[in-house]
């Protein structure tokens, strides 16, 4: 079975990171308040896309995260390369702004059948190279927080793309999934990530799943919705392996540093 590798170094500094990483990111704004650590995910990015009311919390917020620096100065430099949705929830100062930055602006309001997550990942996968397809890891803000629906619908986006790595953050934690075609390496970033963590069966039970690195190790251990799912474990080393014969979410919690 191919091994999938993952690491949060997108929580790190891009001058500390590997510079020989062939990951390529993109970064997707939702409508809910940005992370501590957004200016860390705008520099890894090499394309950032607000989802319609997502453009107003970069505006908004962006700058608290730079008290001794002018806002419009902030505004400038965290400029999005595109907004798209259905533009119902962008305020029209907030428009005009980015517009006479030179954003893109793409209206998508005939599509009311896809989220404003699903039509930026879609966007992204687009403008992707085939060749660069498979190194495609995409970073998505507000996705978790305010209404459940709203965080289904987007949990629901990464298992419609399971095939492109997409992986959501709040101050408190990320999601990932894991899909059961791979055998999985986490590499783990304890200087900024853990140690709480949890698997998360979706989609369907399994029948079996077997971890190392865990306080509590899965071994070909059946997790499902009314049975055992795995929440509240530990991380215990640098690595941690996960394989399983479903798609699981792994989830695990960002420090406060």
């Amino acid at each position: 079975m191919e091994v999938m590798s993952h690491c949060s170094s997108f929580l790190l500094p891009p001058d500390t990171t590997d510079t020989h990483t062939c990951v390529r990111y993109a970064l997707v704004v939702l409508n809910q308040r940005l992370p501590r650590f957004a200016s860390l995910l705008w520099d890894h990015a090499q394309v950032r896309v607000c989802a319609d009311g997502g453009a107003n919390r970069v505006f908004d917020e962006m700058p608290l995260l730079f008290p001794l620096h002018h806002p419009s100065l902030v505004r400038s430099t965290y400029k999005p390369d595109v907004i798209k949705g259905d533009l119902y929830s962008i305020r029209t100062d907030v428009l005009h702004f980015y517009t006479n930055l030179g954003t893109k602006i793409l209206d998508a309001s005939h599509d009311q059948d896809t989220t404003d997550l699903h039509k930026c990942v879609a966007y992204i996968r687009d403008l992707t190279p085939n060749t660069h397809k498979s190194n495609l890891c995409i970073l998505v803000t507000g996705a978790l927080g305010g209404r459940f629906d709203h965080e289904m619908g987007n949990i629901n986006v990464m298992c419609r793309f399971s095939n492109t790595r997409i992986i959501l953050l709040s101050d408190d934690c990320l999601i990932q999934l894991l899909p059961k075609n791979h055998r999985h390496e986490i590499v783990i970033q304890s200087s900024v990530e853990g140690p709480h963590c949890g698997l998360i069966p979706i989609g369907m039970p399994s029948a079996s799943s077997t971890t190392t690195g865990l306080q509590w190790d899965l071994n070909e251990t059946e997790m499902k919705f009314g049975g055992l799912i795995s929440t509240s474990n530990i991380v215990k080393g640098d690595i941690v392996t996960v394989e399983s014969d479903s798609d699981l979410l792994w989830t695990i919690s960002i420090k406060k540093v």
